[in-house]
């Protein structure tokens, strides 16, 4: 009898042992990809004159975190060095991912479970004359996850709308002016 006790509890340790191993063997559900099958890149190209020297302008708008002034929005950094590559901004989490004396180029992170868009962006004060510049922002992205071309064409317009009043925000500032207030939320430019 005690021998066939010990059987049922080697047995027993056996089964339950087998059932651990089982389950930590037993594959995690596959992440769910973030890459889109067929993307539509678009870019959105903007520039503005300003008249005040390259390197003026840059010190007045090209910080990281300028952003919140011209785009009147809040804005800190979560991560890094502030005008370092690899910054991170509260602005949608955006990473500095490139710098120049006169620009900088950021991205926005892959979220979990939504379609990346690749979405970056590039700003940079550029040189016309000694006493004159224009301000460049161009942006670049994935819109191939809405629903339709009106729903595209209606997004580049309101990222053309939106950056087009950053860029005067920019301009504004760097010749030594004063920002109106931000407009409404969801109101239209001008009203």
């Amino acid at each position: 009898m005690h021998t066939h006790l010990i059987r049922i509890s080697t047995l027993a340790v056996t089964l339950v042992a087998s059932g651990h191993l089982a389950a930590a063997q037993t594959p995690a559900a596959a992440p769910r990809s973030s890459a889109v099958a067929s993307p539509t890149y678009v870019s959105i190209p903007l520039e503005i004159p300003v008249n005040r020297p390259a390197a003026e302008v840059w010190k007045r708008i090209g910080k990281w975190c300028d952003i919140g002034e011209w785009l009147q929005i809040a804005c800190t950094i979560t991560s890094g060095t502030d005008g370092e590559l690899g910054a991170v901004r509260s602005v949608a989490n955006e990473i500095m991912v490139g710098k120049t004396e006169l620009s900088y180029t950021y991205t926005q992170p892959v979220r979990d479970g939504q379609p990346y868009n690749q979405y970056h962006g590039t700003l940079e004060a550029r040189p016309v004359t000694a006493t004159t510049s224009k301000l460049v922002y161009t942006l670049m992205f994935d819109n191939s996850m809405l629903a339709d071309g009106p729903a595209r064409e209606r997004d580049i317009a309101q990222k053309t709308t939106t950056f087009t009043r950053a860029l005067q925000n920019m301009k504004t500032l760097a010749e030594g002016g004063t920002l109106p207030p931000p407009p409404a939320r969801g109101a239209a430019p001008g009203q």
